[in-house]
Formats: structure tokens, sequence, C-alpha cells
């Protein structure tokens, strides 16, 4: 059985790093949209112009990112509330504690991991 508290400390310092992380990550992408509509930039073309277009798409992978583990850290706080955290939700299997420390929101076991959630052996 895993120490609950201290994953859910992990999970709550996410939430909040991650809380953080998304307006400032909003506010990268209106300005990189702002500087490539107050100029007459080619992107193609122009060094600048790519430049502005690799920031505005690194911020929005960033940002799209950032909110799909928020949303994951939000679910396994629900998990935690519900008494089902750290358990697989393929197969019901504990998920080893080392798994949870690299992603303390995951909800699969590391065979159920990656592609093949969906599916029980």
């Amino acid at each position: 059985m895993v120490d609950v508290e201290k994953f859910r400390v992990l999970l709550e310092s996410e939430r909040a790093r991650r809380t953080v992380l998304l307006p400032a990550l909003r506010e990268d992408i209106s300005s990189a949209n702002a500087a490539r509509q107050n100029s007459n930039v080619d992107d193609e073309h122009d060094p600048e112009g790519a430049t502005i277009a690799f920031e505005l798409s690194q911020a929005a992978a960033l940002m799209q990112q950032s909110s799909a583990t928020l949303a994951q850290v939000e679910a396994a706080m629900a998990r935690i509330a519900e008494g089902r955290y750290g358990y697989c939700e393929v197969c019901g299997a504990p998920i080893a504690e080392g798994r949870l420390e690299a992603r303390p929101w995951t909800p699969y076991c590391i065979d159920h991991a990656g592609g093949k959630a969906g599916s029980k052996p």
C-alpha cells in the first residue's frame, strides 16, 4: 500500500505549479500573437517571423501539455478522495511506488501504460 498522503502533497504541488504556469503560457501566446499582428514579417522568408512562429508554436504546445497534466492531476486527486488512488484503472493491481513517484497522476500500472490503457490482458 502506498503512502497516499505523500502523493497528495506531490499532486497538490504539481497542481499549484501548473495553475501558475498556465496563465504565464497564455500571456506568452498573447504576446507572440500581438508581435505577429503588429509587424509585417513574412513567417516564411523573414528570420524574425520564423522566431515568432516558433515561439507561438512552442508556447501553444506547452500550454496544451500543461492543461492535460493539470486534468490528470485533478483526476488523481479525485481518486485519492474516492480511495482508489494507487490502483490500476484497467486491472486493479497496485501501481508500483516508483512509477507513482515518477508520475503521481498516473492511473495505470506499467503493464497498462502507453497505448494499452483501454485493453485488458
